[in-house]
């Protein structure tokens, strides 16, 4: 059972929320089956677990099944990830299997843990309607030597100050990280470790979907780049999965550091989905290029 309740209160995806005098709910099944008849709009749902029980040094992964229609999930009051857009430029995802992948960095492995969902359905069912929810190890992607996705540093502007770091989750959209309705230039950034066993192999950065331009540099230099030059509407970059050759001259053994320009000219912004990560030529040609 799942605590729930329709509305739209920001404070309702925090780890200390009090939820007690919310209604309880089967996952997954439309809540129009469960006492909502008829009910369109907002609405959330929580739960808590006990991180005790999850494999550490391991990727895991929250199956939130099928959503009818947008969500956003969260976890101890951190964003994991996203389906469809919210009013007022709603776009559903019903169709879409929600998979976040979870950060070893804001999971409490010794205690409790909170997920909130986000909700926005606009007609028929809604809510957590089908599949098979739960927090699931193993990566469903490829199998990433770096794994890079969960906290980087994040600033806005066309340029970078280093007094200016804030912390976001990537894969996530900046407009669910405090940045609704921002347009325009950002900057990522992450340190990184390169194990010993990669060191002078051919690897690729694999960097997810980015809304809409962007530039890596690894180590201050520049290893790849997307940009179609069209303007918002007609431009399709945002849908490109970003692949980028690493040059073996500039990783360094142990600490690295990778940086990424994105340009946002319109809707979301930023890096939006996974993965996020580096991983042998030979892994990228077995699990992507089919």
């Amino acid at each position: 059972m799942w605590k729930f309740s329709i509305g739209d209160k920001v404070t309702w995806k925090e780890p200390d929320f009090d939820d007690s005098r919310w209604e309880e709910i089967f996952v997954p099944g439309p809540w129009e089956e469960q006492d909502f008849h008829g009910y369109d709009g907002y609405a959330w749902y929580r739960i808590t677990f006990d991180g005790r029980s999850l494999p550490k040094n391991t990727a895991l992964y929250l199956n939130l099944g099928y959503i009818d229609d947008a969500d956003e999930a969260y976890l101890n009051g951190k964003p994991v990830g996203f389906s469809g857009s919210f009013p007022p430029k709603f776009q559903t995802a019903y169709r879409a299997l929600r998979l976040y992948f979870l950060p070893g960095e804001i999971i409490n492995f010794e205690g409790e843990n909170v997920i909130a969902v986000r909700v926005f359905d606009v007609t028929n069912e809604g809510g957590i309607v089908d599949g098979k929810p739960g927090i699931y190890s193993g990566d469903p992607n490829a199998p990433m030597q770096v794994n890079l996705q969960g906290i980087w540093q994040f600033q806005t502007g066309k340029t970078h100050k280093e007094d200016r770091w804030e912390d976001v989750m990537v894969p996530v959209p900046w407009e669910s990280q405090g940045h609704r309705n921002y347009d325009g230039f950002a900057w990522y950034k992450k340190t990184f470790y390169l194990p010993n066993d990669l060191y002078g192999q051919d690897l690729v950065f694999i960097g997810g979907k980015i809304d809409d331009f962007d530039a890596v540099y690894i180590n201050g230099q520049k290893i790849g780049e997307t940009n179609d030059h069209r303007p918002f509407g007609s431009s399709m970059s945002f849908s490109k999965l970003r692949v980028y050759t690493i040059p073996t001259n500039i990783l360094m053994r142990g600490e690295n550091t990778i940086t990424i320009q994105v340009e946002d000219i319109g809707n979301i912004g930023g890096i939006y989905e996974g993965p996020v990560g580096i991983t042998t030529r030979e892994l990228f040609n077995r699990h992507f290029r089919r």
